[in-house]
């Protein structure tokens, strides 16, 4: 598969999966976590899904369309590993969904990135919440949840916190 085809397939399988979870999120109070801005479409497209909910974005350095940049109060710069703490601070236990889509291309590195990032978005999850990450995650509360009709086995990890 070409890089192309891989990246459309990925949006895709993306766009598909926060499109399932919108009916399970609906019914929860409590912010979105959107971590890894990246250009912005994802964002945006949550800000479509879930009008008026309080979505917050954490990103290295904002490199965003400027349609596409969450307001500085919804912003947690830096590095991920310090954000998430910072954030773990304001927000607590409290996101209903959080998305997910840090890498480096380096396959043994996004794999160490991940035993550390799951435990460390745990720590903003509520009960009942909902992670849809491009790597898989080992936290002990939360359950996996199958992909959507249409979506390939392992291209994106949806759980469920217990």
């Amino acid at each position: 598969m070409s890089r192309l085809d891989s990246f459309i397939a990925r949006m895709q399988a993306q766009r598909d999966c926060l499109n399932f979870l919108k009916p399970s999120v609906d019914g929860l109070a409590g912010p979105i976590l959107e971590v890894g801005l990246g250009n912005g479409r994802t964002y945006d497209h949550l800000r479509e899904l879930f009008p008026g909910r309080d979505i917050y974005v954490f990103e290295r350095k904002v490199a965003a369309h400027p349609d596409c940049v969450p307001p500085d109060d919804r912003l947690f710069l830096g590095e991920a590993r310090q954000s998430i703490v910072a954030a773990t601070r304001k927000l607590g236990a409290t996101a209903v969904l959080i998305h997910t889509d840090l890498g480096t291309g380096d396959h043994a590195a996004n794999m160490a990135m991940g035993s550390w990032l799951g435990p460390a978005l745990d720590a903003l999850l509520a009960p009942g919440g909902i992670v849809l990450a491009n790597q898989p995650l080992e936290v002990a509360r939360w359950q996996r949840l199958p992909e959507p009709a249409g979506v390939p086995k392992d291209r994106y990890f949806l759980y469920r916190a217990g």
